[in-house]
């Protein structure tokens, strides 16, 4: 069954330093524009070097954008643009886009492929300086690369404007040339997908509560998606908890073991009783970022239509104050029947999702992988350059850190010792502290130690992704905001797992 995205992307900007030059400015109020590639130079006396759909268009023009090129200033380098006015009657407002040297590729030391992310950057920028010019339809060089090109427009004029009155300009984008469609479209959907989550992870908690966010997902995905109720260790707040569990099969002989993506889903979380400080508070809108990018892979591994059986799993709930909240001290019992002395109430989403990993045993999975902004002790470790994995299985890592790769969203293995097993076991009132007995010493580890208690699967894999929660320029195709990441990452790694069956 095919679903498809809907297509009501939200646009946003972040403009680049920028040139225009223009042969005949009198169509400047028209609203389409193009934009496409030159490659930088590896020698300084190398000769100008267009994509090929770049050199297509060049050729119409006889010649007349490589001559402008040449006379407007040095070389593009990557990123940079120039823009273009009256050179075509169908594209009064061209825009030349820096992409890079082609000679790059897989980086050894960066964990992705230059190539890919150039192209991003290069797409999403130029796109946001024509949006600046107020036009409303942009075609697109895919740069022999149509997918990357397709993400960086869509993920690059993503914002959140919803509730302001003054909204930006609304762009549609579409290849241009005879590049690979079936690429572009790829590329739309796995940027889609990343925007859907940064859409739920951005908006306020009062407009998005467990149910908004669980009506949100199913009305994308319809009757394969259900509400259950499950068990009882969500914290307490005025906004009933909800369970959600997906089930998307594109198998066609239905047969395939399952994989089971599971998100931890705290719609705000204020830390409860042990209250967080009230700086940065606002960011804890986000604290569902794991059930948004689990949600979000898997509307989009449904609008590819992939062969592969994947069930999601997302408890999702409020963590507030309140006179039925968890208390330090409590000690409460996990689905597997061990309990938990809760010394922190701050550190409840190992709490929800303790229950949902011993839930998914129950599908027989072919692996299982969870995704939570689980510890600030991840920022502290990576910032922002990658989502921390913790496995038991050099297999489910691999085919992670290859998809990491492709997507440019990238993942680092983190450890997962006994050494961290011991400091939350070491309890005083129950079978597991849920936090760790040097307290903030290694606390995404003692996190995943903890998790890994409730998980008996040979396959398993934990990905705290509290560090690339939010972007503010470290990412040049994300503006600044709620990254949706490492969306696109998990959808990859399902098309490479759906490859293999």
């Amino acid at each position: 069954m095919r679903l498809l995205i809907s297509r009501a992307v939200l646009w946003g900007t972040m403009r680049p330093r920028c040139r225009y030059f223009s042969v005949a400015q009198n169509n400047r109020n028209d609203r389409k524009g193009l934009v496409l590639g030159v490659y930088e130079r590896e020698k300084e006396d190398d000769s100008l070097h267009l994509t090929e759909t770049a050199a297509g268009f060049d050729r119409l023009l006889s010649g007349k954008l490589t001559e402008l090129l040449k006379i407007s200033g040095p070389g593009l380098k990557k990123g940079k643009s120039r823009i273009f006015y009256g050179l075509h009657e169908d594209f009064p407002c061209i825009a030349v886009v820096g992409l890079g040297r082609t000679s790059l590729g897989v980086c050894g030391t960066e964990y992705w492929d230059t190539c890919k992310e150039n192209i991003r950057t290069a797409i999403a920028g130029v796109c946001r300086v024509l949006q600046d010019h107020s036009l409303t339809h942009i075609e697109v060089d895919g740069c022999n690369d149509s997918q990357s090109a397709a993400e960086g427009a869509v993920l690059g004029l993503f914002t959140y404007d919803d509730l302001k009155t003054k909204k930006k300009t609304r762009v549609t984008t579409k290849l241009h040339g005879s590049g690979c469609v079936s690429g572009w479209e790829k590329g739309v959907l796995y940027g889609e997908g990343q925007n859907l989550a940064r859409y739920l992870m951005e908006a306020p908690a009062n407009h998005v509560t467990p149910s908004v966010f669980a009506d949100t997902i199913t009305n994308r995905l319809g009757e394969l998606s259900e509400t259950i109720a499950l068990y009882r260790l969500y914290p307490c707040s005025e906004e009933p908890p909800v369970f959600l569990e997906l089930h998307y099969n594109g198998c066609p002989d239905n047969t395939q073991r399952p994989l089971l993506l599971v998100g931890k889903g705290i719609t705000f979380d204020s830390g409860g009783i042990s209250l967080k400080p009230s700086s940065g508070m606002d960011a804890m809108r986000a604290d569902m970022g794991g059930a948004a990018t689990v949600c979000s892979a898997i509307v989009t591994a449904a609008a590819l239509n992939l062969p592969i059986n994947i069930i999601g799993l997302a408890p999702l709930c409020e963590n507030m104050p309140s006179g039925k909240a968890n208390k330090p001290g409590d000690v409460v019992t996990a689905k597997n029947g061990k309990t938990i002395q809760v010394d922190n109430t701050d550190a409840v989403g190992r709490l929800i999702l303790a229950d949902a990993l011993c839930y998914a045993h129950s599908f027989n999975p072919r692996a299982i992988v969870n995704a939570a902004t689980l510890t600030g002790a991840m920022d502290v470790a990576l910032g922002s350059a990658a989502t921390g994995v913790f496995t038991n299985s050099d297999w489910l890592w691999e085919q992670l850190h290859k998809a990491s790769v492709v997507t440019g969203d990238r993942v680092w293995r983190m450890p997962l010792f006994q050494h961290y097993t011991r400091q939350v076991t070491d309890c005083q009132l129950a079978d597991l502290n849920n936090v760790g007995k040097y307290s903030r010493s290694g606390g995404a580890c003692t996190a995943a130690a903890f998790l890994r208690e409730f998980v008996t699967a040979p396959h398993w894999a934990h990905l705290d992704i509290a560090g690339v929660m939010t972007n503010k320029d470290e990412v040049p195709y994300l503006k600044k905001g709620m990254s949706g990441r490492p969306t696109r990452t998990l959808v990859e790694f399902a098309a490479g797992l759906a490859n293999q069956a």
